[in-house]
């Protein structure tokens, strides 16, 4: 099929993740005060969309602790650089089995709760995007398996927009994307739609160019649509994106380096990312031009 390159391209900067990449890089923001000012720096730097998880600012350790949410959003929302605010709600569906022999009880690293406390952060700050994963899923690790079942990923959708938060879904294999298909057609998700085409996550959708397609050849038309890839493949897939019709997503939490050896920072990730776009020929826009395509309303906490 022909492409349709996009001619104005938002960029999504997600700056910490909850991956074990604390140690890995001193660039990694831990406290909710570098949180904000990551993301505040990579909004200045161009990127429209900030997406944050939140960590324990002394460990590192990936949190879904509301306070640490209130904390970065208060931030951000207080900064002078305007940016739409994207939560994760990713946090709460993690089962780690006990191993081949015996996989049950569930052991240390488990932390399954309810849809009301998953998304409890979301409904109290009030951001203008929160990510749902459409579906279970493995995951490099051995026996860990982030899930998330039919059920809960409507129970969850729903709290979500009755809060006046617009969905990003999160895709990371085609599976994904049939589902959150699903959502629409029963209006749990209502218009515009926003969708996440994740790459390259193990064992997810691999970063090879024909799944690539075969994920945006699924997209809906009339959905809106970002795709990244994990690692080195980070850039390479910014210019994919924008070639195949979609907006771009960089930063920390999705790869470590700006190149072979050298460590970045989420505004670094994001200038490249401006760069590569604008060589090419497309508009980079920003929050203001994405609220008016989203049809997203700023508002402060509850």
């Amino acid at each position: 099929m022909p492409l349709t390159m996009n001619r104005e391209v938002f960029i999504t900067c997600a700056v910490t993740g909850s991956g074990g990449t604390q140690d890995r890089s001193p660039h990694v923001p831990r406290s909710p005060a570098q949180i904000a000012d990551a993301a505040i720096d990579a909004a200045r730097a161009g990127a429209a969309i900030v997406h944050c998880h939140v960590r324990d600012p002394d460990t590192g350790a990936p949190s879904r602790d509301p306070a640490l949410y209130r904390e970065v959003t208060e931030r951000i929302r207080e900064a002078s650089v305007d940016v739409v605010l994207n939560l994760t709600a990713g946090m709460g569906g993690d089962l780690t089995l006990g191993g081949t022999d015996t996989p049950l009880p569930p052991v240390t690293g488990t932390d399954m709760i309810s849809a009301a406390e998953r998304v409890q952060h979301v409904v109290d700050c009030r951001p203008e995007l929160c990510t749902l994963d459409c579906g279970t899923m493995n995951f490099a690790e051995a026996d860990y398996i982030m899930v998330n079942t039919p059920g809960m990923l409507r129970d969850m959708a729903a709290r979500m927009v009755e809060s006046g938060v617009r969905v990003e879904i999160e895709a990371f294999d085609t599976g994904h994307l049939w589902f959150a298909k699903q959502l629409v057609a029963e209006g749990i998700i209502p218009d515009p739609v926003l969708v996440q085409l994740c790459m390259g996550v193990p064992w997810g959708a691999p970063d090879d160019l024909n799944t690539f397609m075969a994920m945006v050849n699924n997209v809906p038309a009339g959905w809106h649509w970002s795709g990244f890839a994990l690692g080195r493949n980070q850039m390479p897939y910014v210019a994919a994106a924008a070639l195949a019709g979609g907006n771009v997503r960089v930063g920390l939490e999705d790869n470590l380096f700006l190149d072979k050896g050298v460590l970045a920072t989420n505004a670094q990730l994001v200038e490249r990312a401006v760069t590569i776009l604008e060589n090419m020929g497309a508009k980079v826009i920003g929050p203001q031009a994405v609220r008016e395509r989203l049809q997203l309303e700023k508002r402060g906490p509850a």
